[in-house]
């Protein structure tokens, strides 16, 4: 069995002020404990990020979009038919937000808010993430035969709507609404086959 490596020090970087803008926010993160929590010197979290805070910020941003395009192509890839698989994607973010004691919901949310109108950096790299995961769910439709407009007009409301189900999910500490929302969107991607 080969080991596998050891991420370096900047990966455990990005992945600890991920999860930590995840479950915080950015206002909310440090720079100091993102080095303590990557098991890393402040100097080396300067040297890998020289423009500070949101410099690490956009990395982190970036980081998170592909962790949650990664669980939403499998997800989207485990069943032929897209309504089928958009309720198999809302239950697997159900299951993974109830595993993790309900804190860790969409990765760039908390991020989101906080910095819209004010780091325009950040801001584009979160834009850039919704716009990715929307691309992702529109060509899953479009490969299963729908129209250009109505996959992106499709993607758009997926996207939107399991983001909106997260969070209250995430307050209300179950997966009713985003098993809800898996129901209702998959009931609406059918009703454009017809």
């Amino acid at each position: 069995m080969a080991n596998t490596p050891q991420p370096g020090t900047r990966e455990r970087v990005v992945r600890a002020a991920s999860l930590l803008m995840q479950r915080q926010g950015y206002e909310g993160t440090g720079i100091k404990q993102v080095a303590q929590e990557a098991k890393a010197t402040l100097g080396s979290v300067y040297h890998f990020f020289p423009g500070g805070k949101q410099e690490l910020g956009v990395a982190a941003v970036q980081h998170a979009d592909q962790e949650f395009a990664e669980l939403l192509s499998t997800s989207l890839s485990a069943e032929a038919d897209p309504a089928k698989a958009v309720v198999a994607c809302a239950g697997e973010l159900a299951r993974l937000l109830r595993d993790s004691g309900w804190v860790d919901g969409c990765p760039i949310s908390a991020t989101a808010l906080e910095t819209t109108g004010r780091a325009p950096d950040i801001e584009q790299a979160v834009a850039e993430a919704f716009q990715h995961w929307r691309d992702l769910v529109a060509g899953t439709l479009r490969e299963a035969g729908f129209p250009e407009g109505d996959a992106r007009d499709l993607a758009i409301t997926v996207i939107s709507t399991l983001e909106g189900a997260e969070l209250t999910a995430q307050v209300a500490k179950s997966e009713t609404p985003l098993r809800v929302a898996g129901e209702h969107l998959a009931r609406l991607i059918d009703s454009y086959k017809r």
